[in-house]
C-alpha cells in the first residue's frame, strides 16, 4: 500500500509538472508569435551557406557594416544610428547568427571567428567586399576576429565600446543557467513566457546607465524577439564561451594593419574602459582611442556625433573620403 501510494504521488507530480511545462510553452509560443508579428524584418534575407541572414541596407558611398552586440538585433542601429550615417555612407547591418532574423550556424561554429566569417560571406554577396567594420560592445569582438582572421576583407576598424580583453572573473549566474543543457530546457521557456515590462525597461536602464534610456528605444527594440527561446539559447551559449575566444585572439592584435578608431565611454560598467580600450589602443598600431567623459556603454546612442567622427576619420584614414 505505501508503494502504490509513493507511485500515486509520483504520477500525480508528473501530472501536475507536465501541464505546467506545456502552459509554459505555450505560453511561449504565444508570445514568440506575437513578437515576430510585431516587429518583422526590416530588410532582405540572404541566405548564406544555407541559412539566412538578415540584412538591412540604407545610403550610398563607402560601406559600412555594422555589428551588433549582446541580446541585440539591426534595431538597436536602425533605431537612430543609421539615420545619423545614411547620406554618406552604404549602411549595412546584421543580425548576428541566431538573433533577429538570422539563422544559428550549425553545430557548435559559432565562435566570435565563425560569426565574422558568416557576416564577411554576406556583406560580400552584396558587393561589400572590403567594407568599414564596426562592432559594438560583443559585436566588437567580433569585429576584432574579422579584422585577425579576414584582413584583406575590410577597410577600416571602428570599435565602439568593444570587447577585446580576457577579463577578471567567472560567467555570471545569468548566463551560467541560460547556457546549461537545464536551464536550457526549463529556465529559458520560463524567461519567454513570464518575462514582464517592467523587467525589461529595468535591464535596458542598466544598459544606458549612468545615461537614460532614449524616449522610445524600448518599444522600438523587438525585447519580444531577443526572448524567443532560441534566441535567449543562441546568446547564451555565444557569451558562455566569449571569454576564452577573446583570450585565444588576444594575441594577435598586432596584426591589424587596417586604421582603427576606437569610442569607449569612461563610465561603461558593461565593458570597462580600462580593462578593454586603453590596453587595446596600446595593442593595434596605429589605432586611436576616443574616451568619452561620463558615458556609458551605449555611446552609438548618447554620443552619436563623437561616434560618427570616428567612422569619418577611419573613412578619411582608409582612404575612402
Amino acid at each position: 500500500m505505501a508503494l502504490k501510494g509513493v507511485s500515486l504521488a509520483v504520477l500525480g507530480a508528473v501530472a501536475i509538472g507536465g501541464g505546467a511545462a506545456a502552459y509554459v510553452a505555450h505560453r511561449a509560443s504565444v508570445r514568440e508569435a506575437a513578437a515576430e508579428a510585431s516587429y518583422p524584418p526590416t530588410g532582405q534575407i540572404l541566405t548564406v551557406d544555407g541559412l539566412r541572414v538578415h540584412a538591412h541596407v540604407e545610403g550610398q558611398g563607402p560601406d559600412l557594416v555594422l555589428i551588433h552586440g549582446s541580446s541585440g538585433n539591426t534595431r538597436d542601429f536602425t533605431f537612430s544610428f543609421v539615420d545619423a550615417l545614411k547620406s554618406d555612407y552604404r549602411v549595412i547591418v546584421f543580425d548576428r547568427p541566431g538573433l533577429g532574423w538570422s539563422d544559428r550556424l550549425p553545430g557548435k561554429s559559432e565562435s566570435i571567428a565563425d560569426q565574422a566569417r558568416h557576416l564577411q560571406k554576406a556583406a560580400a554577396q552584396l558587393g561589400a567586399d572590403r567594407p568599414i567594420v564596426l562592432g559594438q560592445s560583443y559585436g566588437g569582438a567580433v569585429a576584432l576576429a574579422w579584422a585577425v582572421n579576414l584582413p584583406d576583407t575590410l577597410s577600416a576598424l571602428v570599435l565602439v565600446a568593444a570587447g577585446s580583453q580576457r577579463w577578471e572573473g567567472g560567467l555570471p549566474l545569468y548566463y551560467k543557467l541560460t547556457s546549461s543543457p537545464l536551464g536550457q530546457a526549463l529556465a529559458v521557456p520560463f524567461l519567454t513566457a513570464f518575462v514582464g515590462r517592467r523587467r525589461i525597461d529595468a535591464a535596458l536602464d542598466e544598459i544606458f546607465a549612468p545615461q537614460p534610456t532614449p524616449p522610445g528605444y524600448g518599444d522600438y527594440i523587438g525585447v519580444g524577439l531577443t526572448l524567443r527561446r532560441a534566441s535567449i539559447a543562441a546568446n547564451a551559449d555565444q557569451r558562455a564561451s566569449l571569454k576564452r575566444e577573446i583570450h585565444a585572439q588576444q594575441g594577435r592584435y598586432a596584426e591589424i594593419t587596417v586604421p582603427t578608431e576606437m569610442v569607449h565611454g569612461t563610465a561603461d560598467t558593461t565593458v570597462p574602459i580600462e580593462v578593454h580600450a586603453q590596453p587595446l589602443v596600446r595593442q593595434i598600431p596605429g589605432a586611436n582611442l576616443t574616451a568619452l567623459p561620463g558615458i556609458g556603454h551605449m555611446p552609438h546612442h548618447v554620443a552619436r556625433d563623437e561616434v560618427r567622427a570616428a567612422i569619418d576619420r577611419a573613412a578619411t584614414r582608409a582612404g575612402l573620403r
